[in-house]
């Protein structure tokens, strides 16, 4: 007896932990109500699906008989998980419902779209093996009971991916597709031209790819090289064929995510201009397509930015938009989203000032500046794009010299600019700088590498999409952008998109009153088995103390440390021997003596090291302080 007593204790215990503990859901769901008890999967599993979402429930077995080892059949006896399409106005095209209980799963949603998303709640309250490539023995394959209803904020929930400045095949770009699927992101803008490279086939124009898609190869760090030869052999770059992108197009599309081309011009086009010069102001330029030395002035005259070399499309030539006309006539079948990206960011204007074309155009035309010939370039793309059957989006700067029709903005440079788009009555996709570029290195400078500037996930968690004052119905949502300048491979543009991908991602879907950053950094951790399992690189920034210095009238240098999540000891050295959990434990500000030549930092929790080791120069310090009276 006292036996039986012990092991229905240890049970009641076991299903006490696995609720406590397994129930970390990124995005936040809508309501969740927890229960009592966990459902433990059969070794026979039975999918009862409709025949519409025969696909998914093959995805879902597929899964689950590589990861559990069990026999799975897609049949109506005795189901374990059930999958249902109903009628559900409140949940509208991509929301669901899911019901863990003692007779097993239930998911119900309107379309298709909501189970697949519903499936990956699922997946993140099972054990984290769910997320391996293989078999995985010894695992206790259990959902703890809970009932969720669910559905996301936006409709738009992006990401980014600059595939120009480096190549990524087009597996690594499936690799990206999959990262955001696991955390309900659903618009995969994919950056495809630029300075560095044009990385899509144009049959028509051939030359794009085959002299537009080669650079001469670097390894350095970016605008920090020798710039090429012209005769140096140009072996760097590739790019995608029409099969190619229509693969990746059907790829995302299983997972529910449209794909939004980018073709960024009239700036940003030294690939195009190196492949057909005539398409410059500058068509007699020895071009090469930029292999990361650098080219712009970023400051220019009177702070607007200036190309040293011509990296922008003529307006006045009628041959450019004949030839957009092509690209955009390939690229429009492609892809069955509504939008095209035009680009239209940081456009220099200084080799349209130069040119006597230009001028012509501009008295021609009755156009008064500069700025306004960027808005006779962009209305001339959006005709074009719009007599493909598809509407523009491009970044704020499209803005500059008015904007008309049913274009709509990304705006980057901060929210400005989608306040400026919403109340001109354009639909909006905010992707603003400070809160959602994911390039930003996202820990200590000393230890990750400049680039740009910085950004914690805490960050980017606070930001709210909707502007004060402004039409909610005119923002599409939110998106989080990765500029691969210092990104060579998946690996690392995994390291640079997770975890922050997650403060993205529960923005994107949650309600703005859920969101609670004590509570989703603590999700986040438990989110680190499961990217172990899937095999994802992810950043543990989050664990390294945001340092900062103040210099004070009196000379004084003083150092700060902040923790941005909770629970974690911070301990430091300043006579360059290594820190551990002996060492001085950071509890007020401390002011450094003169001869420290750095400043050696460690976090603990729970006694054991969790961040990084920092070693930081006491020039770097003194360089960020802030001058206090």
């Amino acid at each position: 007896m006292k036996m039986k007593m012990l092991v229905a204790a240890c049970m009641t215990i076991c299903s006490i932990q696995l609720n406590a503990q397994e129930i970390n859901i990124i995005p936040e769901p809508l309501q969740m109500t927890k229960g009592n008890g966990i459902f433990t999967l059969p070794k026979n599993i039975a999918i009862n699906a409709p025949a519409t979402a025969n696909e998914l429930a093959e995805q879902i077995a597929t899964k689950l008989k590589t990861t559990t080892g069990a026999i799975v059949s897609i049949s109506k006896n005795k189901a374990s998980i059930t999958l249902d399409i109903i009628k559900d106005d409140n949940l509208g095209s991509e929301g669901y419902e899911l019901e863990v209980n003692a007779k097993g799963v239930s998911l119900k949603a309107n379309t298709n779209a909501g189970l697949f998303f519903g499936w990956q709640t699922i997946q993140q309250l099972l054990p984290a093996s769910i997320y391996a490539k293989t078999l995985q023995a010894n695992v206790n394959w259990s959902i703890p009971y809970v009932s969720i209803t669910d559905k996301p904020r936006f409709a738009w929930r992006g990401m980014m991916l600059d595939v120009s400045r480096h190549f990524f095949s087009k597996e690594d770009v499936k690799v990206f597709i999959d990262d955001m699927a696991r955390y309900k992101l659903n618009r995969f803008h994919w950056h495809l031209t630029d300075d560095q490279g044009w990385r899509i086939e144009i049959k028509s124009l051939p030359r794009l790819t085959s002299v537009g898609a080669w650079r001469a190869d670097r390894k350095g760090k970016w605008m920090n090289i020798t710039t090429p030869a012209l005769d140096e052999p140009k072996t760097y770059g590739g790019f995608y064929t029409q099969e190619d992108i229509k693969e990746v197009v059907a790829y995302a599309k299983s997972k529910f995510i449209e794909v939004i081309p980018e073709v960024d011009i009239p700036g940003h086009s030294m690939a195009m201009n190196t492949a057909y010069p005539a398409l410059s102001t500058t068509p007699n330029y020895p071009y090469q397509v930029n292999a990361g030395d650098e080219f712009m002035d970023w400051e220019g005259v009177n702070g607007h930015v200036a190309a040293r070399i011509d990296n922008s499309l003529d307006p006045s030539n009628e041959k450019v938009f004949e030839y957009l006309d092509k690209i955009f006539s390939e690229i429009a079948p492609l892809f069955p989203f509504e939008y095209i990206h035009m680009g239209g960011d940081e456009n220099a204007k200084n080799n349209w000032q130069k040119s006597a074309n230009v001028q012509a155009l501009m008295k021609r035309e009755g156009i008064k500046n500069i700025n306004e010939v960027q808005s006779y370039f962009v209305r001339r793309v959006q005709k074009i794009i719009n007599s493909k059957g598809k509407k523009m989006m491009g970044w704020d700067e499209i803005l500059d010299g008015g904007l008309s029709g049913d274009a709509a903005v990304m705006s980057w440079r901060g929210i400005k600019g989608g306040i400026e788009a919403a109340k001109q009555r354009h639909k909006v996709v905010m992707s603003p700088n400070d809160y959602n570029y994911i390039d930003f290195y996202q820990g200590e400078l000393t230890a990750e590498g400049k680039v740009y500037r910085g950004l914690r996930m805490k960050t980017t968690y606070s930001f709210e999409p909707i502007p004060e004052g402004i039409d909610p119905n005119l923002i599409l949502g939110n998106q989080a952008n990765q500029w691969t300048e210092q990104i060579f491979d998946m690996r690392y543009a995994q390291y640079m998109t997770w975890p922050r991908g997650m403060a993205v991602a529960e923005t994107s879907w949650s309600p703005k009153e859920k969101k609670n950053w004590s509570s989703f950094s603590k999700k986040v951790e438990g989110q680190f088995e499961k990217l172990d399992a899937a095999g994802v690189r992810y950043s543990k920034s989050i664990y390294d103390p945001i340092v900062t210095t103040e210099q004070r009238s009196n000379g004084d240098l003083v150092l700060k440390m902040e923790s941005e999540v909770e629970g974690l000891d911070m301990y430091f050295t300043i006579n360059d021997q290594m820190p551990d959990n002996y060492s001085s434990k950071y509890t007020a500000p401390v002011v450094l003596p003169e001869d420290v030549l750095s400043v050696r930092i460690i976090s603990y929790r729970d006694g054991k090291p969790i961040g990084k080791y920092l070693n930081i120069p006491i020039e770097a310090l003194k360089k960020r302080a802030v001058k206090v009276l």
